[in-house]
């Protein structure tokens, strides 16, 4: 009976915050977070995305670039964690800041922020695949010396890693709870499994603490302090995406309590497991310079070091390989209710059509079809640059931080109080020190991973982020001239006010009394 009740306070808030609740809330508590980690998963990203930071300031960069964009990623998380326990809804950052805006600026700056945060989330689908495609790349290059890969058959390995995920999203929805509970188990099986057998492997030839803690590299061509800044990229991609919480915050109950806390979590988690794994591939590295210019790729090149194995290396790698499959999965999961969630409120070309939900699969599939079909064409840049992982990279990591950030800037600027009571909520110090800490980050990331990732530059190695981007902008300006200027409106925020304070009454004094029936459609009937 009390969680009948709690599913009727979830769907009433929601109706209050001005969308009818059409997904099923069947993701337990620990069902989400495993879907956050494995959108996270920090480790095996932070692992397969070496060739990143190790040119680019060397250990230094991979250990305390990890720590900086961890302190500052769980500053950005308590932050959104506080929007989400006010208002937990699908749309996200969109949504929050349609809430806490200037009634003027409200249409523009939800149409900007939704904007940036799908095409994040599309870009993030994609660094899934473009990193499995490189392990497996990385596999063939290792037990064959003189296989040359070209673009194209990366290529077409990123596409099977987005077809996997995109057949299990369509038909195994009711499934997905499951399939996220066994990805935080094989993640965290294969973090111990391969520390254990590398360090077991290896002794006692490891690398000395200096090495691990102090060396520095820079084979990019920038100046050291720039370097060692563009080797965050590495940090920032292993800790970015926990906004997912609040995309698929409509499918699990206890929403405004559940959801912030599963959002911090999943970030604390991925720094704790991520900065000692890299630990543990640094002390058994081998010779540094052999492992950034191993056409097998750093990871591959570290295990076959450690383990003086070929199988061994492989098999151990089949970790790895198969979490990013799970991330890769759950990703598009997210990616697609983002998508769901903005055309829902009028926000893309034809949104009537990507906001349906299926009624057999119960799962919004035109979205699904369209964040697949995007991330395909996303993905042909591979064809024509050399550096095309750190533009893909660099886009997911710069939208999704840039949609981090504008909701907590907006509402610092008029002095954090346009959030209204909430079960979640940060002691008023430490929320500035957060906010301000979180937003700073951003602005100095955003600049930076547009940089090329060495000079000189060519056209070839040239960073296509800022083509990506400009592309989106172009785009978005477009349709918004065309008609969001004249239609859209953001979030239907201003419906059912009095039963969201009602239900969030509730949930701040821990009571069920207020959660009675008849008290609640009076409220509901009162309110329309």
């Amino acid at each position: 009976m009390g969680e009948n009740l709690q599913d009727d306070a979830d769907e009433l808030q929601l109706e209050a915050l001005g969308h009818k609740g059409e997904l099923k809330r069947n993701f337990s508590p620990i069902a989400m977070l495993g879907l956050a980690f494995a959108i996270l998963n920090s480790w095996t990203a932070l692992s397969a995305s070496l060739s990143l930071a190790l040119p680019s300031g060397g250990s230094t960069s991979v250990v305390w670039g990890l720590v900086t964009a961890g302190i500052c990623n769980l500053c950005l998380a308590a932050s959104l964690a506080e929007f989400l326990s006010a208002y937990p809804t699908a749309g996200g950052q969109y949504h929050w800041v349609a809430v806490i805006s200037w009634k003027t600026w409200v249409p523009l700056l939800s149409w900007i922020t939704g904007w940036i945060n799908v095409s994040g989330w599309i870009a993030l689908v994609a660094s899934g695949g473009l990193l499995g495609s490189q392990l497996i790349v990385g596999v063939i290059s290792l037990m064959s010396p003189n296989y040359s890969p070209q673009r194209w058959h990366q290529f077409l390995i990123y596409i099977g890693y987005n077809i996997f995920a995109f057949v299990v999203n369509a038909f195994m929805n009711s499934s997905l709870p499951y399939v996220n509970k066994a990805a935080i188990a094989w993640s965290i099986s294969g973090f111990i499994v391969i520390s254990i057998t590398v360090l077991a492997c290896a002794s006692p030839n490891y690398s000395s603490g200096y090495f691990v803690f102090r060396q520095f590299i820079n084979q990019t061509g920038w100046p050291d302090g720039i370097a060692w800044l563009l080797g965050l990229l590495q940090g920032g991609l292993g800790l970015t995406g926990y906004d997912a919480v609040a995309h698929m915050i409509e499918e699990i109950p206890h929403a405004s309590v559940e959801g912030p806390k599963i959002m911090i979590y999943c970030v604390g988690i991925g720094l704790f497991t991520g900065f000692i794994f890299l630990v543990v591939l640094l002390f058994v590295a081998g010779d540094i310079n052999n492992v950034i210019s191993s056409p097998a790729g750093p990871l591959l090149q570290i295990l076959y070091n450690s383990t003086n194995s070929s199988a061994g290396a492989i098999c151990l790698l089949m970790f790895p390989l198969i979490c990013l499959l799970f991330a890769t999965t759950s990703i598009m999961t997210t990616s697609s209710r983002m998508t769901y969630a903005f055309a829902r409120d009028g926000g893309l070309p034809a949104s009537y059509f990507f906001a349906k939900i299926h009624p057999k699969l119960g799962l919004p599939l035109n979205a699904l079809y369209l964040t697949t079909a995007l991330v395909v064409i996303f993905g042909c840049i591979f064809l024509g640059s050399s550096s095309a992982f750190n533009a893909i990279i660099s886009a997911s990591v710069v939208a999704l931080g840039v949609s981090y950030a504008i909701p907590i800037a907006i509402n610092c600027l008029q002095g954090r109080k346009k959030l209204p009571p909430r079960p979640f909520v940060l002691p008023n110090w430490f929320a500035w020190c957060a906010n301000l800490l979180g937003i700073a980050y951003v602005i100095v990331t955003t600049v930076l991973f547009v940089f090329p990732p060495q000079l000189p530059v060519t056209g070839s190695n040239m960073n296509y982020c800022i083509v990506a981007f400009t592309i989106i902008i172009i785009i978005s300006t477009v349709q918004w001239f065309v008609d969001g200027r004249k239609n859209f409106t953001g979030p239907r925020v201003g419906m059912g006010l009095e039963v969201l304070e009602a239900v969030k009454s509730q949930q701040t004094r821990g009571s069920d009394d207020a959660l009675d029936p008849k008290v609640v459609d009076e409220t509901a009937r009162r309110s329309r």
